[in-house]
């Protein structure tokens, strides 16, 4: 007889949005899929990605079983081979390099969100090259710079229950394509903008989100600090802080004060951001006087040099205004420190040898090429990512994956840019195929994700794989031969946090409960007002305005303007070369490198695109449609030409992330951005990145 059932899943992917799936599956396939409409926040619709994640499960190109490399890297050249011998020739490997005079330190673990499950994002994998003695890896290339300059000045993220998102009247998105990368919160703008509220959009680059609110301010990409400043100044200059919630609940909001007074000026600000003094004025006006105001602060604003500062100074505006105090008020970059999940039981960092090196994500260009401090990477085990197609400074990056003294590991459902370049690639489960626990950034609800299918031909999962790896090493069975399902029970133990993440956001849930029950709302009130009366997580629990722990580094305690790194003010030698400031948004078809491979979705995208406006299209002999060369002393890589007024003047956006073998040139917009970091945080620049546009014939 047939048999049909259904499941509750989880979008696994680098999204604040955390879907609640519900997933037909009719004699053990999956044949339906949708948006889970008991989820108070996934509210029955996903994105286009995610409707058409069946393809990504039987797509006919899925790894089907582990691979070894028989002609040269980059060749696509491989051999079928069983999971003993893969098992086994990583295992010689690591044994053989970690023996060596370089030991293991020489053996570099590779990942990022290509899953956000807490099992198999980081728990076993961590364990496992915490156990080795591998070098660590500080995971920098997305959200760092705002995480830290978050914490400077509130002690932990910003962040408010989304839901009350509908009762703002004044909502500014802050380099946040709101629309495409958090829709769910956008469709609660959409009912306070119903309500009598208005949508405002800073961003250099009239994305969709900029193309729906009531208003695109277009800013000079890497100047926002300089804009969340002038808004001080004219706020002061005008009467319209809030002196109580200053007094109260602020650490030295006088120097703040006279800082801005003395040096912010509305006219100086109009000259750095590009932005005309009255929509300045207007701006702070608005913000001040309309409440409650909310900023929706996010990633894309922070990728430059002084992408820090930038979060440090937006994030002090709710302050000054008190909307902290207000339903729908204040400021929202990540809800992920309000769930208390015990990542230390979950990674076992005191597993970490005394000493062990930890190299940045973002410089992984310098770390293959052998440029910092030894040993030399001399092994690489890559998952839950592609670098090949998403690192910066790409040509670097290929060319130290080349090297054929570099032996590498690809666990991949697909046969990525990076797995191009591997010795040996392993087969991977997708999201239907396991079971995980989720937390989410963008939400407060905990979810389990229940395996609706079993794992197709010969895939395994992040945690099987590193179970077997552990076993062939002789590492403790106690430590590493444990379920998925008892691995989710340490997660929701208690961690010993005292003040953030709140300690009972996790009380009466349990996996259990999640298993019988579904989606569970964290345990906060549902008027969530986390600094209503002060009650920051930095150290003299008040918002920092002026922070003592900077200046005890010996760095400027308060908010500043930081430029780019290349920045054509500050930069006029380098802009005399390359004198466009490129930005590089993800393509709304695609998660980063994640669903390129999807031909319907490929499709939409149709090919790498480059949008410049008509007054730098005009001067270069730049036609629309017209395939264009974008370089840089990094590379260069091609496009089609954009030509319209949806970037201002001096600005070009290439949207990303496509694989290489789907661009025409054989790389894509990585091969121009650099390995620069920030300024806090050590993370990546991607969207600093002066280079010049030149017509193909």
């Amino acid at each position: 007889m047939s048999v049909t059932k259904t499941i509750r899943a989880v979008c696994p992917h680098d999204c604040p949005d955390t879907c609640s799936i519900v997933i037909t599956v009719k004699d053990g396939q999956a044949v339906k899929l949708k948006g889970d409409a008991e989820h108070p926040f996934t509210d029955g619709f996903l994105c286009q990605k995610v409707n058409r994640y069946l393809e990504r499960v039987y797509h006919p190109d899925r790894l089907k079983y582990p691979l070894i490399r028989t002609g040269a890297k980059g060749s696509r050249q491989f051999r079928r081979i069983a999971w003993d011998e893969a098992i086994d020739r990583i295992t010689e490997k690591f044994q053989e390099i970690a023996g060596s005079a370089d030991g293991p330190q020489a053996i570099l673990p590779f990942s990022y969100a290509g899953t956000m499950g807490k099992l198999h994002g980081s728990s076993l994998d961590r364990r496992f090259f915490h156990r080795l003695g591998a070098s660590l890896l500080d995971r920098t290339i997305c959200a760092t710079a705002g995480a830290a300059g978050c914490d400077i000045t509130l002690g932990t993220r910003a962040v408010i229950d989304p839901a009350t998102t509908i009762h703002a009247r004044y909502i500014i998105n802050w380099g946040s394509n709101t629309s495409v990368t958090n829709m769910h919160l956008w469709t609660l703008m959409h009912k306070a903008r119903k309500a009598g509220a208005k949508i405002v959009t800073i961003d250099p680059y009239q994305c969709k989100t900029a193309k729906k609110s009531d208003w695109w301010i277009p800013i000079r990409p890497g100047t926002d600090a300089a804009l969340a400043l002038g808004m001080m100044h004219i706020i002061w200059r005008d009467g319209l802080q809030d002196d109580d919630y200053l007094t109260k609940y602020c650490l030295r909001g006088d120097l703040l004060r006279d800082r801005v007074l003395d040096e912010y000026d509305p006219e100086r600000v109009a000259y750095i951001t590009g932005i005309p003094v009255a929509d300045i004025e207007k701006l702070a006006h608005e913000y001040a006087t309309t409440r409650p105001a909310l900023i929706r602060v996010n990633y894309g604003m922070q990728r430059h040099g002084g992408g820090g500062m930038a979060v440090r100074a937006i994030t002090c505006l709710p302050a000054l205004v008190g909307s902290w105090r207000e339903l729908g008020g204040g400021a929202l970059l990540s809800t992920s420190k309000l769930y208390p999940f015990n990542t230390e039981a979950l990674e076992r960092p005191d597993l970490i040898p005394p000493g062990t090196r930890t190299i940045n994500m973002t410089q992984l260009a310098e770390a293959l090429l052998g440029e910092l401090p030894s040993p030399p990477v001399r092994a690489m085990y890559v998952y839950n990512s592609n670098p090949a197609a998403i690192c910066p400074d790409q040509s670097r990056v290929l060319k130290g994956m080349r090297r054929e003294d570099l032996f590498t590991v690809v666990h991949e459902q697909f046969q990525t840019d990076t797995a191009d370049y591997a010795d040996i690639v392993l087969p991977a489960t997708t999201q239907l195929e396991h079971f995980d626990i989720h937390g989410s950034y963008g939400h407060m609800y905990v979810q389990t994700n229940e395996p609706a299918i079993a794992p197709l031909h010969e895939a395994k999962s992040n945690t099987d794989v590193f179970r077997l790896l552990a076993k062939k090493m002789g590492f403790e069975p106690e430590i590493f031969q444990v379920s998925d399902e008892q691995l989710a029970e340490e997660s929701l133990t208690s961690n010993g946090h005292v003040k953030y993440p709140p300690p009972a956001g996790f009380v009466g849930i349990s996996l259990d409960r999640l298993k019988r029950e579904g989606p569970l709302r964290l345990n906060l009130p549902s008027d969530y007002l986390p600094f209503a009366e002060g009650n920051f997580g930095t150290p003299s629990g008040k918002c920092e305005l002026y922070s003592p722990s900077l200046a005890k580094r010996g760095l400027d305690p308060l908010p500043n303007y930081t430029p780019p790194h290349e920045d054509p003010q500050t930069r006029p030698d380098l802009a005399a070369k390359h004198p466009l400031q490129m930005l590089s948004p993800p393509v709304p078809e695609f998660l980063n490198s994640t669903f390129v491979n999807i031909d319907s979705l490929r499709q939409q995208a149709r090919e790498p695109t480059l949008e410049i406006h008509p007054l730098d299209a005009g001067p270069r002999d730049i036609e629309d449609g017209q395939w264009v060369r974008i370089f840089n002393d990094r590379g260069s890589f091609k496009a089609r030409a954009i030509v319209a007024e949806t970037v201002k003047p001096g600005v070009v956006v290439s949207q990303s992330i496509w694989w290489n073998r789907y661009s025409p040139d054989g790389v894509n917009c990585n091969t121009t951005t650099s390995t620069a970091l920030t300024d806090f945080g050590a993370a990546a620049t991607f969207f600093d990145n002066l280079v010049e546009v030149e017509a193909q014939k």
